[in-house]
């Protein structure tokens, strides 16, 4: 497959996948766990049906590591599902997710004794510096969010809890990183696989939250209801956006796994950064999120931060002799 394709792809499920999930979040912020349960279910079926052959095709990575990977991937989809409900605007919780190098690379040093350049370091510092921003400018904003009180002291003291599991999540999620980095150098890349076990195994977990998913049900039955005449129907609006939020779900998710398999891993950090951002840019133009300018430029030095980290800039002379310099200057320190 040419990765033309996948790259479209990622772009078009990613992309359209936000617009459906914030109708969503904004109408119903506590909808996270309804929402993932659906779309664990959705993915699941390709595999069942065509890499599993219903469960009779035996897997290559050992089942065991799967049941470590699942939950920690139960658990970081779990949190970043109840960040939204702590006054976390959708722009702020993308940003903070765009953040993962800082928790990968500290992890890295600490559990795997990575050795890194001076300026991977550096771009974690403007990762770091640009997510600081945009969480003050961020701060002041929590009225304009559907899980908005109104008790001042109540609506920052929950705001602060959403952070603190936003930062959880993003070492979790980390931690999961190289886990599965080691397994994969143990028995090999097996993306359609992985997507299936990843999904299907965790599904007994949301027992944990049917009450929540039941009551979210129910309040999406009392929606507007919203006509499609090409099938002659009347829907309520969230069952049809939570389809739609589905299928672009799926989309996003094969073809990131798909591009994982077509191109190198610099190409697929990359596409996915890139992502990120046009999400975030699409997602502050059609809902029209407050962005300040602090806002703005947390944001740019976020993305420029990761743009460094996966060494985009190492092909320009000027860069690769800074580089070199620090480098230079590290040694001379150490």
């Amino acid at each position: 497959m040419h990765p033309a394709l996948p790259i479209f792809l990622v772009f078009f499920g990613c992309c359209s996948n936000v617009i459906f999930l914030e109708e969503l979040v904004k109408v119903y912020p506590n909808s996270g766990n309804t929402i993932t349960f659906c779309a664990f279910i959705f993915n699941c079926l390709e595999g069942l049906f065509i890499t599993t052959k219903f469960l009779t095709v035996r897997p290559v990575i050992p089942i065991k590591y799967y049941v470590l990977m699942v939950a920690f991937f139960f658990v970081v989809q779990t949190l970043n599902n109840y960040t939204l409900g702590f006054n976390i605007s959708m722009p702020l919780h993308m940003i903070f997710r765009a953040g993962s190098l800082i928790a990968n690379l500290i992890l890295g040093a600490l559990i795997m004794k990575k050795q890194y350049k001076v300026t991977k370091y550096l771009s974690v510092v403007l990762i770091t510096i640009g997510i600081a921003l945009c969480t003050i400018a961020s701060a002041g904003q929590k009225e304009k969010m559907a899980s908005h009180t109104g008790d001042a002291a109540y609506d920052y003291f929950i705001w602060v809890i959403g952070l603190c599991l936003l930062v959880l999540s993003l070492f979790l999620s980390a931690l999961m990183g190289i886990f599965q980095e080691k397994t994969y150098a143990q028995y090999g890349k097996h993306p359609s696989e992985a997507l299936f076990y990843n999904h299907f195994m965790p599904l007994p977990g949301f027992l944990l939250v049917v009450s929540d998913i039941s009551r979210c049900f129910s309040q999406f039955n009392t929606s507007e209801p919203y006509s499609v005449p090409s099938l002659g129907m009347v829907l309520p609006w969230a069952w049809l956006w939570l389809l739609f939020n589905t299928i672009s779900q799926f989309i996003c998710i094969k073809s990131v796994f798909i591009l994982t398999t077509e191109c190198s891993s610099l190409t697929v950090t990359l596409v996915v950064t890139l992502r990120k951002f046009v999400s975030l840019v699409f997602s502050i133009w059609y809902f029209k999120n407050p962005f300040t300018l602090t806002h703005w430029a947390g944001a740019t030095l976020v993305f420029l931060g990761t743009l460094m980290f996966v060494e985009i800039f190492s092909r320009f002379e000027p860069y690769r002799r800074l580089e070199t310099r620090l480098n230079q200057l590290k040694k001379v320190k150490t």
